[in-house]
Parts: structure tokens; C-alpha cells; sequence
């Protein structure tokens, strides 16, 4: 039966996925919902808006170009991190604009890489080639930063404990993890350059689930290391190599209501999901520009109704997805 299984995997691996997915032996789907921008859509909207500018005199918004994160922040919308334009845009539908603090400042963002909302509704975002965290409130204009006191190494990842209330950043410069509160100062750093348990080579995304575990990609060990709230390792998985279950270049992570964990790989075009003890259980995807295709996908987002938003960064759009789960 395991080697019948086996085959069966095998075969989804190299044949993509369609709007409905088999979720490995358990009947579990994972479902296409739609993208953004929508295909035929965005002809439309740049037509009408392009009509819209010349009559009117209105400004073009700018598009979508290279989006790496997500962050689902209301019932109504989510934000994109978008690095090709070095802007944050806030999708309602169909239907995209600029937050306030991005249309009033005047800072020339590098290379914004990662977001999170911290628990007094503001959103915090890092910018790795100014070694910068930024905050701004949703309802304000005003960008601050937020790590005055303390010098970063290209910051890149960052997360927040609904538990603890503390900031994970995760600093590719240093090989480490940095933990400040939420006045932005530090409690402690977790990690050095290495490949033993508990160090880091390059590592780059970090996400933080309800009962405070932290899953960090350790990009360049190729592997996913868990660790509990005080920053204890809790596990380890994965290793380079070119078949299901293990890893080319591991991008976004993020985990289900059911623990599941996602990782995107840029260089398999797909999603693979895993266990919490790391075996492998299933992936979607395939290199393309269709509906659950991808190309160098890289940022990863799933809601609390196990909506799964994946940044598919070189076709220009989010693509969104459901686990639904069988008998």
C-alpha cells in the first residue's frame, strides 16, 4: 500500500495540480479560489483606467510587479508586499489601493522583504538593504522606524507572538534571530552561522503560530528548524535535493489551523506541505502561468479559515487557495 502511495505522489509531483487537488491518502483537498489580479480583469481595469487618466487627469496606481509577501490584516482585505515597486498595496476584491503612509512618504525603500500587524494594529515591514523595520499604523500617513537603538544585518522575515507579544526578526546578515518587545527593544538573539541545530545559514522567512511555535526557513542549510517560545529547538527537517520532500531554494512558510506546515520553493515552482515532525504529506504546483501554476513563487500566507494566499512572484499576482479538509 506505501509503495502504492508512493507511485501515486510521484506522479501528482510531476503532473501540477487543477482546480481540485487529492491532499496525499486522506481525501483532503486543497482548492483553486481565484487570483490577483484577475486575467481578463486587469485588460479591462487598464483599459477603463487609462481612459479615466486622459479625460479625468487621474494617476495611474501603480501595478503589482514583484509581490513576496502577504498579510491578511481584515475580514475585507489583505496587504501585499510588493518588491518590484517597493510599495504595500491593500487588495479589497478585485480591486487595489496604497495605504496612506505609502502615498505620503517620501522614503526611498531598497528591497521591502517582509510584514507582519503587531497587537496595536499597526503593521511593521523590513527594508534589508537600508537594515531597517518600518511601522506605520493602517489609518495614519505616517512611516516611523522602528528599530532606532538597534543595528540589524539585513533584516528580512519578521513575525509576531500573539502569546508573548514579542517581534521576530529574522537579520540573513548575522545568521540569527532577533527578539525585541514591541517598543522595539532587544530581549535576546538566538542562533550563529552553522549548520548544528539551533544555527543558521542564511536563513530568511519565520512564522509564528497560535501556540507560539516558530518555524524559521534556514535557507541555505536547506531546512525548516521549529523552536518553542524561549527559542529552544523543538525539531528539524528537510535537505537539499530534487524530489518531494525535500528542498531547492525555500522561500515562505506558514501553517494550517491543523498544524500543517506550507513551504513555497522558488526553484520547484510548487508548494510542499508537511507534518509537524516534518514527514512529507503532499505539494501543488508546477512551473507555468495557469490557474496553480507558479513561477519562483516566494511568500506565503494562511488565514484562520485555511484560506492559503501564495505570492507567485514572477507572474505578478497572489494566487488563493483552500485546504479543505475530508471525513
Amino acid at each position: 500500500m506505501k509503495f502504492i502511495i508512493s507511485i501515486l505522489l510521484f506522479f501528482i509531483f510531476i503532473s501540477g495540480n487543477s482546480q481540485e487537488l487529492p491532499y496525499a491518502e486522506k481525501d483532503n483537498t486543497i482548492q483553486w479560489v481565484g487570483q490577483f489580479p484577475e486575467a481578463q480583469g486587469a485588460k479591462n481595469k487598464a483599459k477603463s483606467g487609462w481612459f479615466a487618466r486622459l479625460v479625468f487627469g487621474k494617476k495611474r496606481i501603480p501595478q503589482i510587479i514583484k509581490p513576496v509577501a502577504i498579510l491578511k490584516t481584515s475580514p475585507d482585505y489583505y496587504l501585499v508586499l510588493d518588491q518590484g515597486s517597493n510599495l504595500i498595496f491593500q487588495i479589497n476584491n478585485d480591486d487595489k489601493k496604497i495605504p496612506k503612509a505609502f502615498k505620503k512618504s517620501k522614503i526611498d525603500f531598497a528591497s521591502l522583504v517582509g510584514f507582519c500587524k503587531v497587537s496595536n494594529n499597526e503593521i511593521l515591514f523590513t527594508d534589508s538593504r537600508k537594515n531597517k523595520i518600518f511601522r506605520f499604523n493602517e489609518n495614519q500617513k505616517e512611516l516611523t522606524v522602528f528599530n532606532k537603538n538597534i543595528e540589524l544585518q539585513r533584516p528580512t522575515g519578521i513575525a509576531y507572538s500573539l502569546v508573548s507579544k514579542n517581534i521576530w526578526v529574522v537579520e540573513t546578515g548575522a545568521h540569527r534571530i532577533v527578539v525585541l518587545n514591541e517598543q522595539g527593544e532587544l530581549i535576546k538573539t538566538i542562533g550563529r552561522r552553522g549548520n548544528a541545530s539551533g544555527e543558521f545559514n542564511f536563513p530568511t522567512s519565520i512564522w509564528i503560530d497560535k501556540s507560539d511555535k516558530v518555524y524559521v526557513v534556514d535557507a541555505m542549510n536547506f531546512r525548516i528548524q521549529v523552536f518553542n517560545a524561549q527559542g529552544e529547538v523543538l525539531s528539524t527537517f528537510g535537505e537539499a535535493g530534487n524530489a518531494t520532500g525535500y528542498f531547492a531554494r525555500p522561500k515562505g512558510i506558514a501553517t494550517d489551523s491543523y498544524g500543517n506546515i506550507y513551504i513555497t520553493d522558488a526553484l520547484f515552482h510548487t508548494v510542499q506541505i508537511f507534518d509537524i515532525s516534518g514527514k512529507f504529506l503532499y505539494q501543488f504546483g508546477e512551473q507555468g502561468t495557469g490557474k496553480g501554476q507558479f513561477w519562483m513563487p516566494s511568500g506565503i500566507y494562511i488565514d484562520d479559515e485555511n484560506y492559503i494566499y501564495v505570492a507567485d512572484s514572477y507572474n505578478s499576482r497572489i494566487q488563493i487557495f483552500k485546504f479543505v479538509k475530508g471525513n
